[in-house]
Formats: structure tokens, C-alpha cells, sequence
């Protein structure tokens, strides 16, 4: 399905400026991450690719099949992002490319030393809740993800930043990056804590409003009930909540509906209104416009392509 958060296009090298046609590269270097640009255009398989350092990668255009960390292959499509730890091969696939559609992916690779630093920096001043008793780390069990608005949007920055001809761009990488690391390691601890969270519920206090809100969501959650759950006033739990994840309460809600919502429209004869009544939305038009701001596409569009895909 499409995705709706597609970095910004950049432009194609020039024909004649191609070294060769398959992964052509193009590397703007700073002091803590270097930029890469790689572009394919012929249909090839098994090609490999290994980076020195930490990579963030995501792709622009066209499609590409990934087999990394010795896991069954995954699509890897525009709006979306995978990351790698240094040194661990990948070998990528290219079924469609070819000069009338090419394919174009950024990967930016990051200093070891900076990411400890960085991740040194956050376990220190950042994790004051006994409670959670976790540390800031980069996790490679969920290493594929839809980009969000956030990530997306720190992306294009550094797209930019990279390639300019700023002499204050190193100043601006490192903010940039910065941030990049805290949102994937805010999203990765979302995920690792909501698949633990209907088995392990009483562990802490995030898994117990996790699975709550997971048992709840066809119902009405008020943010209210939330808090007094975790034992604290409305905007401490507003603070907390986000400082694990880098979303609101709302946010996390809203989205895991929306999860839910795909699945009953790519598998159910239900209605729009249905849907929307049973992933707890009490206004149909409230839901269609969540759903294709988080998606790109309407919810009916959504379930005729799922049909058509079943067919």
C-alpha cells in the first residue's frame, strides 16, 4: 500500500555522468556521517553492499528486495527506512529497474564513536524512571518501518544539509542527526514494549497502559483514565508518555486504530461506517481523514485495492 510520508525527490544523475548503472554513487562527507546516493538502472540480482559504520537507509524511488541480518528478504518501497549495524552485509535484488524507472535510495552512514556519545549522553540525563528500566540502545530486531512525518522530515533536512555548500553544515548535521537517533530509538522502544505488553502487562507501568489501550481501542479512551492508571497528573503523563516514544497518548491511539481499521478493511466485508464504529471513532468523516493523512489514501481506496490484491 502506498505510504504517505515519501521524502523529497532528487534529481537523477545526468546520463553521461554515470559511472556505471547498477548502485551509481554519489557521497557527501562530514565530520560525524556521510551521505550516500545510490541509483540503479537495469534489473540485476545479488548485488552486495556493506557499510563501516551504523546506516540509515531509505529509499526514493522505485523498488528493491533486501536480504539482511539473515532474514527472509523484505520489498523495500519509497516511505520506508531500514537501518544496519557496521559491517553486516546486505545483498539487494533489483526485479524492476531500468532506465525509464530507476531506482534512487539514501544511506547515511554515522561515526560509531558519535552514536555512543550520543546514546552515552541521552542514558544519562534521560532515563530518570526506575520504573522503565531500560537503556537508550539501538535495537536490530526491528530494522524495516514506514517512515513517519518526523523521521521523514529530519531526513530531507540532512538531504539537504549534506549537499549544500554551508560552511556551518557540520553544525547543523549534528542537531540533525541527533534528533534522527533519538526518533528511531523512541520508535523502536515503541514497538518492542507494545508486542510485550498483552504478556507482560504488569512489568511496568508503560506495558500495563500499552496493553490497556490495546484491550480498549474499540471503545472510548480518555487520556484522563490513562493517567490516573500510571498514577499521575494528566500533563506528567502527557510529558512521560512522549519522552518514551516521541508521540502522544492520542498519537499512539489514533494509530494503533488505524492498524486495526486495515486489517478489517483488507479482510472483512464491513462497511466504512463499520470500521470506523469498531476501531472506537465515534465520526466517520474524523476517521476518513486521520486515515488518509496516516496513509495517503482514503479507507475505501484502501479496501478496493486490498480486494483487488486478494483476487
Amino acid at each position: 500500500m502506498p505510504s504517505h510520508n515519501y521524502l523529497n525527490t532528487i534529481s537523477l544523475t545526468p546520463r553521461k555522468e554515470l559511472q556505471t548503472f547498477v548502485e551509481h554513487r554519489r557521497v557527501f562527507n562530514l565530520n560525524n556521517c556521510e551521505l550516500n546516493i545510490f541509483e540503479s538502472y537495469e534489473e540485476t540480482y545479488r548485488v552486495p553492499l556493506t557499510f563501516n559504520d551504523f546506516v540509515i537507509t531509505s529509499m526514493m524511488r522505485g523498488k528493491k528486495i533486501v536480504h539482511l541480518f539473515e532474514k527472509p528478504a523484505f520489498t523495500y518501497l519509497p516511505g520506508e527506512t531500514a537501518i544496519a549495524a557496521g559491517n553486516e552485509p546486505m545483498v539487494i535484488d533489483f526485479p524492476e529497474a531500468s532506465e525509464l524507472n530507476p531506482t534512487q535510495c539514501v544511506a547515511l552512514a554515522i561515526a560509531s564513536g558519535y552514536i555512543n556519545d550520543t546514546l552515552g549522553y541521552l542514558n544519562n540525563h534521560y532515563n530518570s524512571d526506575p520504573d522503565i528500566k531500560h537503556n537508550w540502545k539501538l535495537q536490530f530486531n526491528q530494522y524495516h518501518f514506514n517512515n513517519d512525518a518526523e523521521i521523514t522530515d529530519i531526513i530531507n533536512k540532512l538531504i539537504r544539509i549534506c549537499s549544500s555548500s554551508d560552511t556551518a553544515k557540520n553544525i547543523y548535521a549534528d542537531l540533525n542527526l541527533k534528533e534522527l537517533l533519538i526518533r528511531l530509538v523512541q520508535s523502536q522502544h515503541m514497538i518492542q514494549t507494545a508486542s510485550e505488553a498483552s504478556e507482560i502487562s504488569n512489568r511496568t507501568r508503560l506495558h500495563y497502559i500499552l496493553n490497556y489501550i490495546h484491550e480498549n481501542l474499540t471503545g472510548k479512551i480518555a487520556v484522563d483514565t490513562l493517567s490516573r492508571k500510571a498514577y499521575m497528573s494528566r500533563n506528567d503523563f502527557f510529558k512521560w508518555f512522549r519522552q518514551q516514544f516521541g508521540i502522544t497518548p492520542l498519537d499512539y491511539i489514533n494509530s494503533e486504530r488505524i492498524k486495526l481499521a486495515k486489517q478489517l478493511l483488507s479482510y472483512g466485508s464491513h462497511s466504512i461506517t463499520e470500521v470506523s464504529y469498531r476501531c472506537g471513532f465515534s465520526d466517520v468523516n474524523y476517521f476518513v481523514r486521520l486515515f488518509k493523512k496516516v496513509e495517503g489514501i482514503t479507507p475505501k481506496v484502501y479496501k478496493d485495492l486490498s480486494c483487488m490484491r486478494i483476487d
